[in-house]
């Protein structure tokens, strides 16, 4: 169902969230009339950080007033006839204001068509009983929106109560005034006559006492009513408190929380208008008692009365600051984080932005931030409070820039689009700590002017570590420090302590996150692809899950030692199967035609079942970043004896060359993929088509796989078409015995386990075609000699 129809059937608050979206900006009747159009237009593929997008947002533009001039013009009749002015006012009105600035346009559809989706997914949540009750989702925004409602009605209150206490003060001074007066004609009888003195000093005598009487009486009423406003004063600001505490430490650090597991390939950490449109309503409930609380003030000094009220005053007005303190200091936030492996001389980019949005008006003053890169010490500095002032760990180029206020969807942000780290200064190294486990962070700082002057805050904000490389060589080990980081980092910690032993399962939901998002599948690790994992880290031979349930894998463990007889780490060889897996078998693991996780014992155990030329994808244990094909065939030196084959790993740079699909076709002996699947069914669709017919009487040539021993029983070597690149095959069960085909280590392209070299056999195809090219008569002449 189109959203637009499903929004008109909201109701309550959400009905008029919804229709406070729309305004002078961009008109409902527009949204109405235009409702799919609107909808099936590209809004997302504009990048509205890119000033090049502009052209995008001007065809968009053009193309809405267009559409809006047409509905106008198909208006006919009496009762079309005032739409028909209507629609043909705002095309011009939409066309006046957007032409300049065609990307505020889209930032405000944008911004409708988000928020619309929020609030019906929101009210089909509400109505959708999950065993008769709302989600907790749910419930904890009712419970929030609930204690606002509450806020505003004690607000209103407060507000009622100054009032009156304004009435009855202003009353009492004017009795004041009138005791005053009264005092002042008793004072004038002294100069009269006796009689006349007589005469008229009982009466005014009587009227002191009694307004004297009135004032003692009210001056206590007075000081009642400014106590009883101090407490429920004092009661508002602690549940303003209490909410900025749910919004600000349990909603925001979760957001937080969110977007730093998203830097691991987690779920997005979800928009921020939800959260804004909570801390705007903090800021105007805050502001809205500061002020009245600086009217009660006001009035006390207008009419100083003795008693504690003068205390209790003081007292809310440094509660109220520290609660407006502590909402804009955390308020500004790093909406979009620097890259966590920073390379120097490289272009990037974060975005910072501040969640009470206008309601201050801090952006009447636009503030300038500023970034600026410091180390992991001087971030302990800093949040203890000790001078660090212009110290940092390097030069950023391009790290100025101005907030600012976007009127439509009300963010006040600041968008680092080009900065640059020039150069780094690093610390001393602790033991065995390499320069890819050092951590930095980028401290984005600026000062706030909130309501006019009133208060001036110093506002800092620190990213998620980073760590700094200068080479791509660094970036394998660089990723493995930003993932530990974000998996393990605890809410509130010291920066930046991550413990140094985590449980197996809790690596497991880390790498397995890691490893979806970067090969872009829901296809994650499977138990039995986690046993695997497990056997390699610990180097142990179970296969029952449970035997590492409660197992720690340590970080020497996960990237600092070597695994046993290999040159490389658990987490290198893991992230060279990421690498491969993402760029060149995203496919195939998609398709689940690569098994991957699974040794050379295992490998065999699973084919030796199975009908010959049965296969299966393997990642290497001896490479990184290696994938192996295993087949089950008949034993060439050993009449009706089978054995499990192994072809040297492929890497990235093989597939470069050949896709692994259409190296599979290119090896007639393998016939069927674990457990039975014809190799077609599950590959043809990948194959490369044919090559087209010779055009100006020239043959290209193709580059072919081809497995000697099971190219043919007999080969003759010069019937090898010279332009295959031939693999040789390798058994998995050593014999001491040669092969019955050819020699096991004569040839150059075998290695100690009967691995093949690729780029020595490219250097005989090269040699292969070198020879083509020369006229045959000299080929055969060489020969003869």
């Amino acid at each position: 169902m189109a959203v637009w129809i499903q929004a008109q059937q909201l109701q309550g608050d959400a009905l008029h969230q919804m229709q406070s979206l729309y305004g002078q900006h961009f008109p409902i009747e527009v949204r109405h009339y235009l409702s799919q159009w609107i909808e099936s237009q590209p809004w997302d593929s504009v990048d509205l950080e890119n000033p090049q997008e502009e052209f995008k947002a001007k065809r968009l533009l053009d193309s809405l007033v267009q559409e809006l001039q047409k509905k106008a013009d198909h208006q006919v009749g009496e009762d079309g006839f005032l739409l028909k002015i209507k629609l043909g006012h705002y095309a011009s009105q939409l066309k006046s204001t957007y032409d300049r600035c065609p990307l505020e346009l889209v930032r405000c559809i944008k911004h409708i068509l988000y928020t619309e989706q929020r609030l019906v997914r929101e009210a089909t949540n509400s109505i959708s009983p999950v065993g008769g009750m709302m989600d907790s989702m749910s419930q904890k925004y009712q419970q929030i929106n609930q204690a606002f409602e509450e806020l505003r009605v004690m607000t209103q209150d407060t507000d009622n109560d100054l009032r009156k206490l304004q009435h009855h003060q202003e009353y009492f001074i004017i009795q004041y005034q009138e005791s005053l007066r009264i005092q002042a004609q008793l004072s004038s009888l002294s100069s009269l006559p006796p009689a006349d003195r007589q005469l008229r000093e009982p009466s005014l005598q009587s009227k002191r006492a009694a307004v004297e009487a009135w004032l003692t009486r009210e001056a206590n009423t007075l000081q009642k009513y400014r106590l009883d406003l101090a407490e429920k004063h004092q009661k508002t600001l602690q549940m303003l408190r209490k909410q900025q505490t749910i919004i600000l430490d349990d909603e925001l650090i979760q957001w937080k929380r969110r977007q730093q597991l998203a830097g691991n390939g987690g779920p997005p950490e979800g928009g921020l208008d939800i959260l804004q449109s909570w801390c705007e309503k903090l800021a105007e409930m805050i502001w809205q008692n500061r002020q009245q609380i600086r009217r009660a003030e006001h009035l006390r000094q207008q009419l100083p009365i003795p008693g504690p009220i003068e205390e209790l005053l003081t007292e809310l007005n440094s509660t109220i600051t520290d609660i407006i303190s502590a909402l804009v200091t955390s308020t500004f936030i790093i909406e979009k984080q620097p890259p966590q492996v920073l390379k120097t001389q490289t272009k990037f980019a974060a975005t910072v932005r501040l969640l009470v949005g206008g309601r201050l008006n801090v952006h009447m003053n636009p503030p300038q931030v500023k970034a600026t890169i410091i180390s992991e010490q001087q971030a302990k500095a800093l949040l203890k409070n000790e001078n660090t002032r212009n110290e940092s760990s390097g030069e950023i180029l391009n790290n100025n820039c101005v907030m600012e206020y976007h009127q439509t969807t009300g963010t006040l942000s600041a968008h680092f689009r080009n900065m640059s780290l020039k150069r780094i200064k690093r610390s001393d190294r602790r033991g065995a700590e390499s320069v890819t486990e050092e951590k930095f962070t980028i401290l984005f700082e600026s000062q706030f002017s909130v309501g006019g002057n009133e208060l001036v805050f110093q506002v800092k904000t620190l990213s998620l570590p980073v760590v700094v490389i200068v080479h791509g060589s660094q970036d394998n080990n660089a990723t493995a420090t930003v993932l530990w980081d974000n998996a393990f980092a605890e809410p509130g910690r010291v920066p930046f302590l991550v413990p140094d032993k985590v449980l197996w399962p809790q690596l497991c939901e880390a790498i397995n996150m890691k490893y979806k998002a970067e090969v872009q599948s829901n296809r994650g690790l499977s138990e039995e692809n986690l046993v695997f994992l497990a056997q390699k880290a610990f180097s142990n031979g179970s296969i029952n899950p449970e035997d590492y349930r409660n197992m720690t894998i340590s970080w020497s463990q996960f990237n600092r030692e070597s695994l046993p007889g290999r040159n490389f780490t658990f987490w290198q060889w893991f992230d060279g199967v990421m690498e491969l897996t993402k760029k060149h078998l995203k496919p195939h693991w998609n398709d689940g035609a690569i098994l991957g996780f699974v040794n050379k014992q295992q490998a065999q155990d699973m084919l030796m079942s199975k009908p010959n030329g049965t296969f299966l994808l393997r990642f290497s244990d001896s490479e990184i970043g290696g994938i192996t094909i295993a087949w089950v065939a008949e034993n060439p030196n050993k009449a009706g004896e089978r054995m499990v084959w192994n072809l040297m790993p492929y890497t990235s740079k093989d597939f470069s060359i050949r896709s692994l699909a259409d190296r599979i076709s290119d090896l007639n002996h393998l016939l069927f993929l674990y457990p039975d699947r014809p190799k077609d069914d599950v590959f043809s669709k990948y194959y490369t088509p044919p090559l087209s017919k010779p055009v100006d009487g020239y043959v290209k040539p193709q580059i072919k796989q081809v497995v000697p021993e099971f190219t043919t029983a007999n080969p003759d070597p010069s019937s090898v078409n010279p332009t295959y690149m031939e693999h040789a095959a390798s058994p998995a069960v050593s014999h001491s015995h040669g092969y019955g085909i050819y020699p096991p280590m004569n040839d150059p392209m075998l290695d100690t386990e009967g691995e093949f070299d690729l780029d020595d056999t490219m250097d005989v195809a090269r040699h292969v075609e070198e020879l083509l090219r020369r006229p045959m008569e000299n080929q055969w002449s060489g020969q003869q000699s």
